[in-house]
């Protein structure tokens, strides 16, 4: 079952890129977005570089015209958010609707930005069945068994959909991943990394720098270990052909985005944060295409390599097989996603 799941994993981004789209046979074609929750600041950032895209070519012709604007009951920061934003995205000329099926069905495309990960999978369901190409902001779930089980889903019904931080596309990252210092050979990287009890460790705000590391590793993560102080978190991943990528979470003192990444011709920064926009551009590439920028075998691998942290925590900070976990949570998956599709 593991392995059958994995296989279908890896071959999700070349299903969805020979997809035929509407949207890719007419990239002029405006591009109505819905949007599902308003409890992160990306909500508004979004909102106002596509509304107001206008004859920047590489976002003109996209809208996000609704907002269901759901937000998490439990996370203290959510329940703040939300009456706040509402108010804001209607001065931004927004129209907000209660009905999340109502609004799925008057849009072409949807953002799902919902700071919990936790309800995603329930929260993305409705917007794959209606075959709508979806981006979900991280994180893409609440644990790995979940981010499984929305791959698993999203290929079930043949309907495109990726995750990514904004780091993911830093000028740095993306220079690095296109051959700047040669074939990689290691990476250091480095951000915030604050704790939300509801989410594992590094799910939370760690998936930026773990995001760049994976930008700049690629998938094929093998083992993790993990040191963790009070203010800091180093995780350890080993990679295909030795390769060796560290993440170091900062709670404490001076922060900020950035590293270190080693190649066969040079040592470069490994990219710092260059702002919302770099993403928000592939995101309409996708939305206009059908084809997700990044594969599900690399989400998938940046996730067991969080969630291994976790474990490797729970082991006493001990080397944990990147695969044992992908297994535990692959069977987990098939489970939900089997009583989903009934």
């Amino acid at each position: 079952m593991f392995r059958t799941i994995l296989a279908s994993l890896c071959m999700i981004s070349a299903t969805f890129s020979s997809l035929p789209s509407a949207l890719a046979d007419e990239p002029a074609k405006p591009i109505r977005i819905g949007m599902i929750g308003l409890d992160t600041s990306h909500c508004l950032a979004f909102v106002d570089l596509l509304n107001k895209g206008g004859a920047d070519p590489a976002l003109a012709g996209c809208k996000v015209i609704l907002v269901y604007p759901k937000g998490s009951p439990d996370i203290e920061s959510s329940v703040k958010r939300v009456p706040e934003y509402t108010e804001k995205i209607k001065a931004m000329g927004v129209e907000v609707i209660d009905d999340l099926d109502a609004m799925i069905a008057q849009v072409d495309a949807v953002l799902l930005e919902t700071n919990d990960g936790r309800p995603h999978l329930e929260q993305v369901l409705p917007v794959l069945k209606a075959k709508k190409p979806v981006f979900i902001d991280k994180p893409i779930a609440g644990s790995l068994v979940d981010t499984i089980a929305i791959f698993e889903l999203a290929k079930h019904y043949k309907t495109p959909v990726f995750s990514s931080s904004s780091l993911r596309f830093s000028n740095g990252a993306q220079a690095i991943r296109g051959g700047s210092i040669g074939d990689v050979m290691g990476c250091d990287t480095y951000s915030p990394c604050s704790l939300e009890p509801t989410h594992p460790d590094l799910f939370w705000y760690g998936i930026h720098g773990c995001e760049t590391l994976f930008t700049i590793m690629g998938p094929g993560v093998e083992t993790v270990v993990r040191t963790q102080t009070p203010d800091f978190d180093l995780v350890t991943g080993t990679w295909n052909k030795g390769r060796i990528g560290t993440f170091r979470g900062i709670r404490s003192g001076s922060s900020g985005y950035g590293g270190t990444a080693f190649g066969t011709k040079g040592i470069a920064p490994a990219g710092q944060y260059d702002g919302y926009k770099p993403l928000v551009v592939e995101i309409v590439k996708f939305f206009r295409s059908g084809q997700p920028p990044v594969s599900a075998e690399e989400t998938t691998d940046l996730y067991a390599f969080m969630e291994a942290a976790d474990e490797s925590k729970r082991r006493g900070f001990v080397p944990v097989k990147v695969a044992d976990v992908k297994a535990v949570a692959a069977e987990a998956a098939a489970k939900k996603v089997a009583e989903l599709i009934k």
